[in-house]
């Protein structure tokens, strides 16, 4: 029998956020075990905790698709470092909280995560972005990319931003709309982005769409995030694409040396609003670091008894 934990990240809000499937003590599962049961759970992610190869780590994590398994994925990142945390300290939290440090084994690399944990509140947890977010080459046509986004050309663009391939471990076509309105009209067509969309890092990359400002007023940048070929028409918060759109904004912006706090919502238009922190150092023109965060709650536990 195998312990797991549902978590909904990037939230403080039970039934809101990204929900995450953590399955604990997953060493006796060999591959296509685990791809079923991520199948059974048929989250956007499920996330499978084993023990760490290097033994001053935390653990290692390996994160599968209701289809796949993916080399990084930020929901499950944070959710994860969050769940250890929990797991760790039980009842026993501070009055006054507590910091964590958990380093983390995924297939990108190790992740370094820091974690705050309060007693009556959400988790929170940011990690070090592992690879730098970069731009693909790719044969885009922006009209096409609006078509199987049921977008008009005119809607497609903002300020420098327009319509291109970045990937930090997992490719996205970002694609930048005028306003909250154009990014509420968004709907993705699986046949036609399967048509068109360009490939990346060996697979065929996602749809991203993004405009200045939110719904929320802290929020720095409106986003969602459609991958209709995995099942999954849409997401309320993906961490691996705000990973890929600090390359995007650090270009478009033109960004000055020194650190630049971010805040993403997505999800609203699910009605599962999310934030994601995003966090860009700049140094001599170019990124040196990046880091993203954000909220886990934990909403219930259970037992496979597999």
């Amino acid at each position: 029998m195998t312990d797991y934990a549902i978590y909904d990240v990037f939230t403080d809000t039970a039934l809101a956020g990204n929900p995450l499937a953590v399955v604990f003590d997953a060493d006796h599962l060999d591959d296509a075990r685990m791809q079923a049961i991520a199948g059974e759970f048929n989250l956007s992610e499920t996330v499978f905790v084993l023990r760490p190869e290097n033994p001053v780590h935390s653990a290692r994590l390996r994160i599968f698709t209701s289809s796949h398994e993916l080399p990084f994925a930020g929901h499950p990142t944070v959710g994860a470092a969050i769940a250890l945390a929990d797991i760790q300290l039980g009842d026993a939290v501070p009055a006054n909280g507590i910091d964590m440090v958990k380093m983390i084994e995924e297939q990108i690399g190790p992740v370094r995560c820091a974690v705050r944990i309060s007693a009556g509140e959400a988790g929170f947890a940011e990690f070090d972005l592992p690879k730098l977010s970069r731009q693909l080459e790719a044969e885009i046509e922006p009209a096409d990319i609006g078509a199987a986004l049921g977008l008009d050309p005119q809607e497609i663009g903002f300020e420098n931003h327009r319509v291109s391939l970045w990937s930090a471990g997992v490719p996205f076509v970002l694609v930048p709309v005028h306003d909250l309105a154009a990014a509420a009209k968004a709907e993705c067509s699986a046949a036609d982005w399967a048509r068109i969309a360009p490939m990346g890092d060996g697979q065929l990359a996602y749809a991203y769409v993004y405009c200045r400002g939110g719904v929320n007023h802290a929020a720095s940048f409106h986003a969602r995030m459609f991958a209709p070929g995995e099942g999954m028409p849409e997401d309320p918060a993906t961490g691996s694409a705000a990973a890929a759109l600090s390359g995007a904004i650090h270009q478009f912006d033109g960004l000055l040396d020194g650190n630049h706090p971010l805040l993403i919502e997505q999800g609203v238009e699910m009605g599962r609003p999310s934030l994601i922190h995003l966090h860009i150092d700049c140094a001599g023109a170019e990124i040196s670091h990046v880091r993203i965060g954000g909220q886990a709650v934990r909403i219930a536990t259970g037992r496979l008894l597999l």
